[in-house]
């Protein structure tokens, strides 16, 4: 095998397809993982004319915030149906592509080495912008096609099958969050302080040193206050299937950090709040559970939390969420689900772990042999 190198600049033409008729709202960003996201941005009242738009094949980046995050955001697109970037975004496209491919030049992209470079080349701004004449003078090894090709069929296939376990992940989200609205709209709902009652045991022996934090991701983490010196004697046990949550929400951006654990027994911070379902015949832990982790129990959450310097959601406050409890059958089903998505997200987060090392051990093979 054969490669040549050269700079970006000559491989691509940039592109400036404005939205003029503003046909086109579906606004995207693109996230420091190089893949494209619907934009955060409110666009209410905004202009959309003055927009990029982007079809399949071609390429955006923000090349203005590379210092900061050590890392160019760039990504391909390669859906049918057209969008738009932010006007800031630089997008280009291939000039030919009988001389690189698309999906091969995003695999050059994709290394750990070329953000490092882009990052090298920063500006001293504040945040690190990337000039465009230095990105284009980057110099790209080009193989065959024939070569291209191959590296494309591995490197894209492992993408191609961790699209697919994230829609299976959005598909079993969908099913838990369409099961409990149902509930929902039945209408009957319960008093949950008739199901749970809080737990007070401490570490008094001081044996079990297992401090664990709560995350806003809903999950327990080893707790970074932990040390050899630390008198946890005073730390409340919290043990399998038991509840642990932060009353304090003013500070997690509007979430409430609740996990259920279902892990050895550990200790958590005395300041935190530990509660159990007392009555498991007709409400199962890992149901509230569910119920706990949708987006709407944090809104509810921090509206009904109070205070001045700290707003809180106390004890009380959390007594008096109502909530639909179908029969025990019911929330075994959705249950069963669930752990059906945990086990695809672990499968899922394994997968996106492979496959940006992929990119630099493929590009290795062209650096090697080139």
């Amino acid at each position: 095998m054969t490669s040549n190198y050269k700079p970006i600049g000559e491989l691509i033409n940039e592109v400036n397809e404005k939205n003029i008729a503003g046909k086109c709202n579906n606004l995207l960003g693109i996230n420091i993982s190089k893949r494209f996201m619907p934009s955060v941005a409110n666009v209410t009242n905004t202009d959309l004319t003055k927009y990029k738009v982007i079809k399949k094949g071609t390429f955006a980046c923000n090349i203005m915030h590379v210092g900061r995050d050590e890392r160019l955001p760039i990504s391909l697109y390669l859906d049918e149906h057209p969008s738009i970037v932010s006007p800031a975004y630089k997008t280009f496209e291939v000039k030919k592509i009988d001389e690189v491919l698309p999906e091969y030049l995003m695999i050059f992209f994709q290394r750990e080495e070329f953000d490092r470079y882009c990052w090298y080349l920063c500006d001293s701004s504040i945040r690190g912008g990337l000039e465009w004449d230095r990105f284009c003078e980057i110099e790209v090894p080009i193989p065959s096609i024939d070569e291209q090709e191959k590296y494309i069929g591995l490197f894209w296939g492992l993408l191609k099958n961790q699209k697919c376990y994230q829609e299976s992940l959005d598909n079993l989200t969908f099913i838990c969050n369409s099961f409990i609205d149902e509930q929902i709209k039945k209408g009957a709902k319960k008093r949950l302080g008739n199901y749970i009652r809080q737990t007070e045991e401490r570490n008094s022996d001081g044996k079990n040193r297992n401090l664990l934090g709560i995350s806003i991701d809903k999950v327990f983490i080893p707790s970074r206050a932990n040390r050899e010196d630390l008198n946890v004697t005073n730390c409340k046990l919290i043990k399998r299937d038991q509840f642990g949550y932060i009353s304090v929400t003013s500070r997690n951006g509007d979430k409430i950090s609740i996990a259920l654990l279902d892990d050895p027994e550990g200790i958590i911070s005395s300041t935190y709040v530990a509660f159990e379902v007392f009555n498991t015949d007709e409400l199962l832990p890992e149901y509230l559970y569910l119920w706990f982790s949708r987006s709407e129990f944090d809104r509810y959450a921090r509206y009904h939390s109070w205070g001045s310097a700290r707003e809180t959601f106390d004890w009380e406050n959390m007594c008096e969420v109502h909530l639909p409890i179908p029969d025990i059958e019911q929330q075994k089903s959705i249950i069963e689900i669930h752990h059906l998505f945990k086990k695809r997200k672990s499968i899922n987060e394994r997968l996106i772990s492979k496959i940006k090392p992929l990119s630099g051990i493929l590009m290795q093979g062209v650096l090697t042999h080139g």
